[in-house]
């Protein structure tokens, strides 16, 4: 199966290139009769291979083995902008290590403009995806009579809806973005559709081809595992109604916002505000039979597809598959690494934030705090100190963590580094091919989501509050949107949501305060919460335009 797809990607990518160049920076020589290629009438000659060269093969772009490729797992690419772009993450620069060009400064900064890599790898890797989802429903048409009516639409909704999760990804970090839904696009007819007009895109079509999705997990073995089901529409329709606010303000730098309580949204023949139609999705989420592990931990464990949370992960066996978790090891120290098997690169860590917020050091300390960091004295797997070049005991140090570290005695050591997911002892490729599933979706965001709305809504959101506490396990708290957005990190930290929730709250602004190197970006009007339309991308096509604040 797998040495068909990779067959079927030459056929399907080659076809779809004419369509991608018209709108990435891009530059080759094609050549129109490559040896390896083979006929479409070779491929698409039953049911079963139609699903597998025009569905199947997408899920091979969800992960990913390159930077800026996939949704999770690899660098400089949409995980890093929504991690490193916020409060939660850094990479601070190391002495002569990480500064690279003020890639990482600039993300911690905010202040990204459009020639920054991260948006511009962002911006190719979504657009790929949606063009090669473009080409697949064009060849479901065309061999269309080789199908029943029922294949026909469930082959086509499926990738209707994965088209439109990439979508979501573009109106979550761009706002403004060309809405294309057929490979038969030139320059000329491009338009840049405005925020609120690509939110009502996603959500009807998530909306129209819901129904014809299985209501089946996809985070499980079988024959649904890893796709896009029903109860990975209910969650993304979720987030698009708790983010309505956001994704239907057309101007983000006028201090005004719609208000998700008087919005009227069409949930299945029923008028419902922002706040409404959240809950309705997180209870149909409830329905499907998601319920929260017993054990945090149990939702990042080697072979974690048991878990009963997950909803939505990016599937990892590393002998059957290219998909690697590069953010991991990034890091680690050396040192440490070394002591698993693995190469470390000594990066990422927690900013002072994190550490506040999980009152790192104190006896009010969260329990998922060393679930999630490695800090103080490092242990191998068997619980054996890890020593330094010098014999002494490895110890990471959360608090001396800073912008740069340069002549600090902690330029090394410095933060509190990425735990989350259980270390497997027979990964590959230097520790990045693992057999943990990356995980996208889980049920404790729902949860979380649900007590937001009924919140936000008036209503009584402590149960759900509560309830993920309680597993963590920690006291219960009054409800408030404070401590949901506080807990929303404490549960989340390291899965990816933190710049979209501080956008939702009201408190995306940079840590840096400015010193006599750096000066503070100007925030204030609220240009930094999208990033820019890639330089490239408007040079190679005249009719779109720059947001506002990076002209």
């Amino acid at each position: 199966m797998i040495t068909m797809i990779n067959r079927i990607n030459r056929l399907v990518f080659g076809t779809a290139l004419v369509c991608i160049f018209t709108f990435l920076p891009l530059s080759c020589s094609l050549n129109e009769n490559p040896r390896d290629q083979i006929s479409e009438e070779e491929v698409y000659t039953n049911a079963d291979a139609i699903y597998l060269n025009t569905v199947a093969t997408l899920y091979n772009y969800i992960g990913g083995s390159t930077d800026g490729e996939g949704i999770q797992g690899t660098c400089r690419g949409i995980y890093d902008l929504q991690t490193f772009g916020s409060d939660e993450a850094m990479v601070p620069i190391r002495g002569t290590d990480w500064y690279d060009g003020g890639t990482w400064v600039d993300l911690y900064r905010h202040s990204w403009d459009k020639g920054h890599e991260m948006p511009k790898n962002a911006w190719l890797y979504l657009y790929k995806v949606i063009t090669l989802s473009n080409r697949s429903i064009e060849l479901l048409d065309n061999y269309k009579n080789l199908l029943t009516p029922d294949e026909f639409t469930s082959y086509t909704s499926e990738v209707r809806a994965l088209r439109a999760i990439c979508y979501w990804y573009l109106l979550d970090l761009f706002g403004r973005v060309p809405i294309i839904t057929s490979t038969d696009v030139s320059r000329n007819q491009l338009t840049q559709s405005e925020r609120s007009e690509v939110f009502r895109f996603v959500v009807s079509e998530l909306q129209a081809t819901c129904d014809d999705l299985m209501v089946a997990s996809s985070a499980k073995p079988g024959d649904y595992y890893s796709r896009v089901t029903r109860p990975v529409v209910f969650f993304v329709l979720a987030k698009l109604m708790l983010n309505a606010e956001v994704y239907m303000d057309d101007d983000w730098t006028d201090g005004v916002r719609p208000d998700g309580s008087e919005m009227q949204l069409d949930i299945e023949g029923q008028t419902m505000n922002a706040w409404e139609a959240t809950i309705h999705y997180c209870d149909l989420l409830e329905l499907c039979g998601f319920t929260l592990e017993d054990s945090y931990t149990n939702n990042f464990q080697v072979h974690n597809e048991n878990s009963n949370e997950n909803i939505w992960t990016i599937f990892m066996d590393k002998d059957l598959y290219y998909n690697i978790q590069d953010c991991f090891y990034r890091s680690w120290h050396y040192r440490h690494a070394d002591a698993y098997g693995f190469t470390g690169e000594n990066g990422a860590c927690a900013t002072r934030r994190v550490l506040e917020i999980f009152k790192y050091d104190t006896d009010e300390e969260d329990t998922r705090f060393f679930q999630n960091y490695w800090a103080g004295v490092v242990y191998d797997y068997n619980h054996e100190i890890v020593y330094d070049r010098n014999g002494n005991p490895f110890i990471y140090y959360p608090w001396e963590v800073d912008l740069d570290l340069s002549g600090s005695p902690y330029v090394e050591t410095a933060g509190a580094r990425m735990k989350k997911y259980e270390v497997d002892k027979n990964a590959t490729k230097n520790g990045r091919l693992m057999d943990n599933d990356i995980v996208l979706f889980r049920y404790a965001d729902v949860l979380l989501m649900r007590a937001e709305a009924k919140l936000r809504n008036g209503m009584d959101g402590q149960a759900d509050y509560d309830a993920v506490r309680s597993r963590a396990p920690m006291p219960t708290k009054e409800i408030s949107l404070q401590n949901l957005l506080d807990e929303r990190l404490l549960e989340l930290c390291w899965e990816g949501w933190r710049r979209q929730d501080l956008i939702r709250f009201n408190q995306y602004e940079s840590l840096f305060m400015g010193n006599e190197d750096y000066s503070k970006i100007d925030e204030s009007d609220g240009h930094t919460t999208v990033f820019p339309i890639p330089g490239d991308i408007i040079t190679l096509n005249p009719n779109l335009t720059q947001n506002k604040g990076y002209d």
